[in-house]
């Protein structure tokens, strides 16, 4: 999906109806921010706000999803696209989230191996700070790629507000975290917690 498209529609479709993104905000009981992010193409909407949204611009889903008003001709055809896009998302979100994990595992797994060479093999003291050094390289590495598939895989929702969101690669590496749930800082309502893992955005 055209983020950037969706979020000129969202903007076009706000000042027709002679509404601020505060108006707009307030009524959706969300950040202007929010609004303000739909609109520079820098994130969707989440699903639960969707139909509220397309009521108080008086739009459909299909036409939100496609950045454009539709006639009855083109509507269909738009439908049809925008639950194929929908779905390969959460398809790859799927995919990215396993590698992620698969990442992560090898990583700790190769780093703790070669920690453990270092420290039962006899060798030279050179060596075996090779060893130690290539396994923290190998298990750093590891988790940034891990870290860097996990964050671009879907997003995160708050369990205070419902508001999902994106988070930076900083609090993605430093939030301590189970498998899919990740303590973070909502950008909607400012409260930290444990948000879970979303395959959609």
């Amino acid at each position: 999906m055209d983020q950037i498209k969706i979020g000129k529609f969202i903007q076009e479709t706000r000042k027709e109806k002679k509404l601020t993104q505060k108006e707009l905000a307030e009524r959706l009981d969300v950040s202007d921010k929010a609004v303000s992010k739909w609109e520079t193409g820098n994130g969707l909407p989440e699903v639960s706000l969707m139909l509220p949204l397309c009521e108080i611009l008086e739009i459909s889903v299909n036409e939100l999803l496609s950045g454009e008003r539709l006639d009855e001709r083109h509507y269909q055809e738009k439908a049809e696209e925008n639950i194929v896009h929908l779905i390969s998302e959460k398809e790859e979100a799927k995919k990215k989230l396993a590698l992620s994990i698969a990442a992560g595992c090898s990583s700790v797994l190769s780093g703790v191996t070669l920690f453990l060479l270092a420290g039962l093999l006899p060798m030279a003291v050179w060596l075996r700070v090779l060893v130690v050094a290539i396994g923290v390289v190998v298990t750093g590495a590891g988790i940034g790629v891990a870290c860097v598939l996990d964050r671009d895989a879907g997003a995160y929702e708050c369990p205070c507000c419902g508001h999902r969101f994106v988070p930076t690669m900083k609090e993605c590496v430093m939030g301590p975290h189970t498998m899919l749930k990740r303590k973070l800082r909502c950008p909607g309502c400012g409260k930290k917690s444990y948000c879970r893992k979303r395959l959609t955005k």
